[in-house]
């Protein structure tokens, strides 16, 4: 994790003085190839070094700093941007990144439960074969690919409807649209401490009812309620993900940094081909057919979180 922290730091330093727009494609491919390892290791050692009863918090937690994070991310490189130029701005967040590495480095308390193994490519192959194999596992994989191609496509073309016609937001309100993060910021660490007492599959589903509650109130028209149902939706979000990813780490008795890699394939997957693949309903049914395709991305969600609960009191 900590080499993962400080490639990424000096890597978003380098960004800042790439020569031409390649080289600052290939910065940012070089920039998310380093960070990929900080999630995946996270949370593994969460899964490893937090007992049972606590995991769910845990996982909240690390969750709602990943929430903190990313929107403190996207505030302060608008306003330094601003204020600056775009070069400034990655140096500074740069230069803080890197400070905060050095800080996990020395505050992170060492894993108990880690045992090096030596390993090999065809090793590491046959480790995600099993997870692969494991039908569990996979329906949580599934999870976090629709609940993440969920969740991008909303914010991605929510935009487009408050900027058009009749309501003609402008561009510096609707980046403070993403304040409302917060709301994930709560609700992960709350719904993480209520899988501790009610079970992961029931956190879930009950995140999932309040995602698809706030997709629902974003067909109302007035500007404030649809912002209402965003907050809504996003702590949904956040909650599921946050149990979510806890429960992979449950379910894998072993090769759990796999595991965790696999959840956020699947995750970044979502983000990515479903996230684009909403520009077709917004195109072509507007509104209604994005919240369309999000309202049955979290139907499907919850039947994969019901066939997962059955699996896993099957394993008992």
């Amino acid at each position: 994790m900590s080499i993962s922290m400080f490639a990424a730091s000096l890597i978003a330093i380098a960004t800042a003085f790439a020569p031409s727009f390649r080289a600052l494609i290939a910065m940012r491919l070089f920039l998310g190839v380093a960070l990929a390892g900080v999630p995946a290791i996270a949370m593994a050692y969460i899964g490893e070094e937090f007992h049972k009863r606590s995991l769910g918090r845990a996982m909240g937690l690390y969750i709602s700093g990943n929430s903190i994070g990313g929107l403190f991310g996207r505030l302060a490189t608008g306003a330094l941007t601003d204020w600056f130029n775009w070069r400034i701005a990655l140096i500074a967040l740069g230069a803080l990144s890197l400070l905060f590495s050095l800080y996990f480095y020395y505050a992170l308390p060492r894993p108990n439960h880690f045992r090096p193994k030596p390993t090999s490519f065809k090793e590491t192959g046959r480790k995600f074969i099993g997870h692969l194999k494991h039908p569990g596992l996979v329906s949580l994989f599934l999870c976090a690919f629709l609940l993440m191609g969920g969740f991008v496509t909303m914010f991605n073309y929510i935009g487009f409807l408050l900027t058009n016609p009749p309501y003609r937001v402008s561009q510096t309100l609707i980046g403070l649209i993403f304040l409302v993060y917060l709301t994930g910021t709560f609700s992960s660490t709350w719904m993480g401490k209520s899988a501790d007492i009610i079970g992961a599959a029931p956190a879930i589903k009950r995140s999932l009812a309040i995602m698809f509650s706030g997709t629902v109130i974003t067909l109302f028209s007035p500007v404030i309620v649809k912002i209402i149902g965003l907050a809504v939706f996003t702590f949904g979000f956040f909650g599921a993900h946050a149990v979510a990813s806890g429960w992979v780490g449950e379910r894998a008795r072993a090769n759990k940094a796999q595991a965790s890699s696999l959840y956020l394939l699947f995750y970044y997957a979502g983000s990515s081909l479903v996230g684009a693949f909403g520009g077709f309903f917004w195109s072509g049914f507007g509104w209604i057919g994005v919240t369309a395709l999000i309202a049955s991305l979290i139907l499907s969600a919850f039947i994969l979180t019901y066939a997962s609960q059955r699996l896993a009191e099957r394993e008992v």
